[in-house]
């Protein structure tokens, strides 16, 4: 894989997959190199879409981030909600659609950075094919598509500096065919990814980075999708404070279910990271979609770097009447530029 290049061209709307390119990844073999083929031709694939109207120049020197994967976002309004009673000052949302029939082919990231008075960043780590698995057809409401964008997002109260888009595999495992393949029902071009974005403190800048680790691999896989990333943002953001966070996948093993035999924290720690902002306890639940009542791990995390660290929490992703707005649990945490 090539490095990242300094800054990711942001555009105001992503450029859609031509209904002739679909056709073409579909009838083609389903190869890695066919796979990488296609991510080199599909220009969303190296973009980012920037939107919403801040509401600061700069974010204050104690600030609020609250990091969610928001499991498709069938629910916008209740998420921003929940969101904006945190107060925070940078959002880091993972695994969110835009054009999709699961989600009534709405932008929920759009739709959350208006309801909060947010800039945002959005990026696509996969271009589906499908209309996504069992549990999620029956919210489809068409038989299509609009765009297929399932992607990450930065958004802040300030609008970057600059953004960078950093593809952390190109293997295509959610497309080939064969023993490595990761899931034959749900064909998809892209990969794990992650956001970061240079936003403006009054005390100087700060690098915020919003990631999604491979849930289908072992330790030792997203051990090495750290280190490019750790990798990438020290080319992007050099000497800068850092907070990563979002969902690394941590204990998402069948061989060994333990987030604690994760590589990925030593790695962190020994590029000068500290993990020690997170608050205690589980970060997934049952959902809608993710319907297994005894599913309890712990997967989401901030990483922070060059900062003073002022408590953390995990708020239940539920509504007012106790509905589930995701299968992970929104985390938030408190940090200072010292």
């Amino acid at each position: 894989m090539t490095a990242p290049s300094p800054q990711t061209e942001a555009v105001d709307r992503l450029p859609p997959v031509a209904p002739d390119q679909r056709q073409a990844i579909l009838a083609a073999p389903r190869t890695t190199e066919a796979h990488r083929a296609f991510m080199a031709g599909i220009a969303a694939m190296s973009m980012v879409e920037s939107g919403g109207t801040p509401t600061d120049a700069t974010a204050p020197q104690i600030f609020t981030v609250a990091a969610w994967n928001i499991e498709r976002c069938l629910f916008p309004e209740k998420s921003a909600a929940l969101l904006a009673a945190q107060t925070p000052d940078v959002v880091l949302l993972t695994e969110v659609d835009c054009g999709m029939a699961r989600t009534a082919q709405r932008h929920p990231t759009a739709e959350i950075a208006a309801a909060l008075g947010m800039h945002y960043v959005y990026g696509v780590e996969f271009f589906e094919l499908g209309l996504g698995g069992e549990t999620e057809r029956p919210y489809c409401v068409d038989d299509h598509n609009e765009a297929g964008w399932h992607g990450n997002a930065v958004l802040s109260r300030a609008a970057p500096v600059s953004t960078t888009l950093i593809r952390l595999d190109d293997h295509g495992h959610w497309y080939i065919e064969g023993p490595f393949s990761w899931d034959r029902d749900q064909p998809r071009i892209g990969g794990r990814m992650a956001i970061a974005t240079i936003i403006p403190t009054v005390a100087g800048n700060l690098c915020v980075v919003s990631v999604h680790l491979e849930s289908n691999a072992d330790s030792a896989h997203r051990g090495r999708q750290m280190e490019r990333l750790i990798d990438a943002i020290d080319r992007f953001a050099p000497d800068l404070p850092v907070i990563i966070g979002g969902d690394l996948n941590t204990g998402n093993n069948k061989e060994a279910p333990d987030w604690r035999d994760e590589s990925l924290f030593d790695i962190a720690r020994d590029h000068g990271y500290s993990w020690d902002n997170n608050a205690q306890g589980m970060t997934t639940r049952r959902s809608f979609l993710t319907p297994h009542p005894t599913r309890s791990m712990k997967l989401d995390w901030f990483a922070a770097r060059g900062l003073s660290m002022d408590g953390a929490a995990i708020v239940p992703a539920l509504d007012p009447a106790g509905e589930p707005l995701s299968d992970h649990e929104l985390i938030v945490g408190h940090f200072a530029i010292p």
